[in-house]
């Protein structure tokens, strides 16, 4: 079966899954902030605020995901965490517009919707590894990232302009189109049958996978989770922040500064298969530095310039640079799992995005009140490069090949 075609059309079907995640992130983290901003709320609090979702990630995902590995249901392991994540996340996500003139309701809002997105997430990107041969898993992740990009690009330049004519707009066309996109998968996707392999009492769970990670002799799986976090700390910042930056330094609105990171969402949209193409040509590793690389300069030179039209162009080359790394890194820890702990392996990288996100926008935002919002880029690009140098201590694995593990 090495010779098997690629999947196209089962991997624009579960493209959808990451599509519907992808509308959701964009509008929460770029027209959230200013509606905490207008609370009078300090940049310290805000970055707080916005690790709420990562708090709940870092102790739910990958409790979702190791245990999505383990659920039997008349309708698949991964689609039961789906159908019950998503409508709570969206009932939620609706309500923040219309309650951000009070703090504690806002909170609230807030926290029910990184709750339902938080149980869903892990076991959609689950489907990954579930779904695709090693040899598969970076052309996939591209096809799944071009659909996440899609969502992205749509969300922000979309939800910019609906924005400019009722702030709640957004946020309600933002939760149908996730809705739709989910349950799409759950409609189209077939999960692969367990039933005949060992039983899940067996299988390793969240913290049996932390634990080899961290005592393994080979210490590349643990390198590679240091690097995932230093590099989601850099660019975790950088998104919460922009449109703040953009209001108070570049001078422009709100609307207008989400719809500036659509240039950045576009390029990821242009990159995304073939920077699954170049890793599997050039390799992972090699394919990932190079593009944290291309970030670590687009990040100092966003610190030097001012012109909004300069900016728009340098977030749309380091788009480009950002797929390299953000379409290969979650193949890179696939290559660690076996089959049956794909779902562990997917709470382990969200458990190291999740703690970066905690981490980066609270740290940032206190630098922010000590400086001003220009120190973001600076930041930024300190841990990417970071990033590089922690990723240069893994030892890559064997070229991935052969079915399914």
């Amino acid at each position: 079966m090495a010779d098997q075609p690629f999947p196209w059309r089962k991997t624009f079907i579960l493209g959808f899954g990451f599509f519907g995640i992808s509308v959701i992130w964009p509008l929460f983290n770029s027209l959230i902030p200013p509606m905490l901003e207008d609370l009078g709320l300090s940049a310290a609090v805000i970055g707080f605020i916005l690790t709420w979702d990562n708090i709940i990630n870092m102790f739910v995902q990958p409790w979702v995901g190791s245990r999505s590995d383990r659920t039997h249901s008349r309708f698949g392991r991964r689609k039961p965490w789906l159908m019950a994540g998503a409508p709570l996340a969206a009932v939620f996500f609706i309500l923040v517009p219309f309650v951000r003139e009070h703090f504690v309701l806002i909170a609230l809002a807030i926290l029910g919707a990184n709750i339902g997105m938080a149980l869903f997430r892990s076991p959609t990107v689950a489907y990954l590894g579930d779904l695709f041969r090693p040899a598969q898993r970076s052309k996939a992740n591209g096809v799944i990232n071009l659909m996440g990009g899609v969502g992205g690009a749509v969300a922000l330049f979309g939800g910019g302009a609906l924005y400019k004519l009722g702030v709640p707009l957004p946020f309600i066309v933002g939760a149908g189109i996730m809705l739709i996109a989910i349950a799409i998968v759950l409609l189209a996707v077939q999960e692969p049958d367990l039933s005949g392999e060992p039983a899940s009492a067996a299988e390793p769970g969240m913290l049996d996978n932390i634990r080899q990670v961290a005592t393994d002799r080979n210490r590349s799986g643990l390198f590679l989770l240091a690097a995932i976090f230093a590099w989601f700390v850099g660019w975790n910042a950088m998104e919460a922040f922009f449109t703040l930056y953009a209001r108070n330094v570049l001078g422009v609105s709100v609307g207008t500064g989400t719809q500036m990171l659509t240039a950045f969402a576009a390029t990821l949209i242009i990159f995304a298969i073939p920077s699954g193409l170049i890793a599997t040509r050039f390799g992972r590793k090699p394919t990932i530095i190079t593009g944290l690389g291309g970030m670590v300069v687009g990040l100092i030179l966003g610190f030097i310039v001012h012109n909004p039209t300069l900016v728009l162009a340098l977030l749309a080359v380091m788009g480009a640079f950002w797929a390299l790394v953000n379409i290969n890194s979650l193949p890179m820890v696939y290559d660690l799992s076996g089959r049956r702990s794909i779902g562990a392996y997917t709470g382990l990288y969200y458990l190291a995005s999740s703690l970066a996100a905690i981490t980066g926008p609270f740290v940032a935002g206190v630098l922010i009140d000590l400086t001003n919002y220009r120190i973001i880029w600076l930041f930024s690009a300190v841990f990417i490069a970071l990033a590089i140098l922690l990723l240069a201590q893994v030892r890559p694995a064997a070229a991935p090949s052969g079915e399914l593990p």
